[in-house]
């Protein structure tokens, strides 16, 4: 069976190695990236999946931040061990940060109730 064929072909073949620059800039056209206005517009709605109790005193949650951090660090300090070469310093990294954090969370910690 033969089938007619226009010479040059009536519409140009997309490759399917390159994406079609119409089809792409529209896609762009349709997607609608918010504005900061339009965040701020939207109404906060909190996860109620983790909860902090609203009746915990500063002192409380400051207590369980030095705690958390004092973890942290210790469980980086034990990866640490295991590790060589760069991943190493960036965990010794993350070290440092943490244990600023919690000398950070300890002076507050002080001035709630020296």
């Amino acid at each position: 069976m033969f089938k007619v064929t226009p010479n040059p072909p009536d519409a140009d073949p997309v490759s399917l190695n390159e994406p079609d620059s119409t089809r792409l800039n529209e896609a762009a056209l349709d997607c609608h990236i918010p504005s900061i206005a339009d965040i701020k517009a939207t109404p906060r709605a909190p996860s109620s999946m983790f909860t902090v109790d609203p009746q915990a005193s500063p002192e409380t949650l400051m207590v369980y931040l030095v705690e958390t951090l004092a973890s942290v660090d210790v469980m980086v300090h034990q990866l640490v061990d295991h590790l060589d070469g760069g991943s190493r310093n960036a965990l010794l990294g993350i070290s440092n940060s943490v244990m600023l954090a919690e000398i950070t969370a300890n002076r507050v910690l002080d001035q709630i109730d020296p």
